[in-house]
């Protein structure tokens, strides 16, 4: 099993690797709550979560074809890598904040696009960077 530091080492890369706050993705580990090899579902749409940071398979198609490998090995490594996983999870977040232009709005679609969904998983974020003395302020 691979410890918490090497969890954190793999988060604090992925925060520099796509410029994204490491208190944000700190914040959505903590509300994900996975784990590396774990594997949750099926959800309501069929796809399942994975990892540490809880990726969405509906992410597998696009990252095998970028990665050039096939959706079972993505799995694979989104599932048990934690470095892997974690970049991933950065990236999804950076997309977010690309699109939106707006660090609160892709913490919210990060976890759904649908606003009741969004903004309550955003709160519980921020909640968790508070808790954990990331952030001064739950605003």
């Amino acid at each position: 099993m691979v410890g918490g530091k090497v969890l954190m080492a793999c988060l604090m890369l992925a925060a520099q690797t796509y410029e994204v706050p490491p208190a944000v993705l700190i914040g959505i580990y903590q509300i994900e709550g996975g784990r590396i090899g774990q594997e949750v579902g099926p959800n309501d749409n069929g796809s399942y979560d994975l990892g540490p940071m809880q990726i969405n398979t509906i992410w597998l198609p696009d990252l095998a074809r970028r990665w050039g490998v096939s959706e079972a090995t993505a799995r694979r490594w989104v599932r048990d890598d934690p470095c892997t996983n974690t970049g991933v999870a950065a990236w999804i977040l950076k997309r977010h904040i690309n699109e939106t232009g707006n660090l609160s709005k892709a913490i919210a679609h990060y976890h759904s696009r649908t606003p009741r969904y969004g903004t309550v998983y955003k709160k519980k974020v921020v909640k968790a960077m508070y808790d954990k003395g990331l952030i001064r302020d739950k605003r």
